[in-house]
């Protein structure tokens, strides 16, 4: 039995093994390593002759898969965005053949809990928020020269965040004055910038935490810098290709952005292709490329109250089509 991750809980992972239903010899790729507690889970249950293969554009989860590698001959990883799926299965000559696949998206807890990468509030570090800390513009680069209309529009439009313009104006500001590098220097001027919440009487009856004023400044930047949308919109449409028919493909999302992107491609994904308005279908139809697998999935309330950050988690399955 392969040796279980200590330090990370991978979120709903009964519901996820459930989805994916893994079987002996069969070929697994985990587009999103982080920790890797849900490679290691799929390697219990694929047999001798089974195989896991992972991809993760995090160096430190790059580094954690081969040390699982290491002394696994059934699982390898790759350091690659997901969005460059087609292209890791094509190399490992597994397109068409996979069994299942699993997008656990968002951040793994270690990128929150490490200060040094930039991502949370809670602890002062650099202000970078990028998956790959070699590639691409830090979230303190692009800051600092945006324009606060830019701002304001990935602020609103990635965080949902009503007072995303207040918000673009206050760090416009800051940065005329100072050159903003820190996640406390951005998480104090969002706190400046917004409003103190006010809880209603139910919410305090019931102890409901505060939501930081600056989580969906945050969360919105880091989906910006990341291009983390994109990659999900890009990614999910080349993972039909790469699924051996009656595969299955399950996804994990933490906000309602993510979770809309997944739900509009599995459910036009499941149905036959419509013609333009007033006009016939040509002949023939093709037949839908996915099969819904059930409803919509949330975490039960025991693995809440053990993992707290798994009360957002959104879980959807579908089956390639044979």
């Amino acid at each position: 039995m392969v040796e279980q991750a200590l330090v990370h809980v991978p979120v709903m992972m009964e519901e996820v093994l459930r989805l994916l239903a893994p079987r002996p010899g069969g070929t697994y790729l985990d587009c999103t390593f982080g920790h890797g507690g849900h490679s290691r889970a799929l390697l219990n249950l694929v047999g001798e002759k089974g195989r896991v293969m992972a991809m993760d554009r995090d160096p430190w989860a790059v580094t954690e898969g081969q040390r699982l590698a290491a002394v696994e001959s059934r699982f390898s990883i790759t350091r690659s965005a997901f969005s460059d799926l087609d292209t890791v299965a094509s190399a490992c000559e597994i397109v068409g053949k996979v069994d299942g696949a699993l997008f656990d998206l968002g951040v793994c807890s270690s990128q929150l809990d490490e200060a040094e990468r930039g991502f949370s509030f809670r602890g002062d570090g650099p202000l970078d928020m990028r998956m790959d800390p070699e590639t691409g513009i830090s979230a303190c680069q692009w800051l600092a020269r945006a324009p606060e209309r830019d701002i304001s529009h990935v602020i609103k439009d990635f965080g949902e965040e009503r007072y995303a313009r207040r918000i673009a104006r206050a760090i416009v500001s800051a940065r005329s004055e100072e050159a903003i590098e820190t996640t406390a220097q951005l998480a104090e001027i969002v706190r400046r910038a917004v409003p103190s919440p006010k809880r209603s009487p139910a919410s305090r009856r019931r102890g409901a935490a505060l939501i930081h004023p600056a989580t969906r400044t945050f969360q919105a930047i880091r989906i910006y810098i990341n291009r983390e949308l994109e990659e999900v919109e890009s990614a999910l449409h080349k993972v039909v290709e790469v699924l051996a028919p009656g595969g299955h493909l399950a996804v994990i999302s933490f906000h309602s952005l993510e979770d809309r992107i997944v739900k509009r491609f599995m459910r036009d994904q499941s149905r036959p292709p419509r013609a333009p308005r007033g006009l016939p279908l040509p002949e023939p139809v093709a037949p839908p490329a996915l099969r819904l697998l059930g409803k919509l999935q949330r975490p039960g309330s025991a693995e809440i109250a053990v993992n707290p950050r798994a009360r957002s988690a959104l879980l959807r399955g579908a089956e390639k089509c044979a």
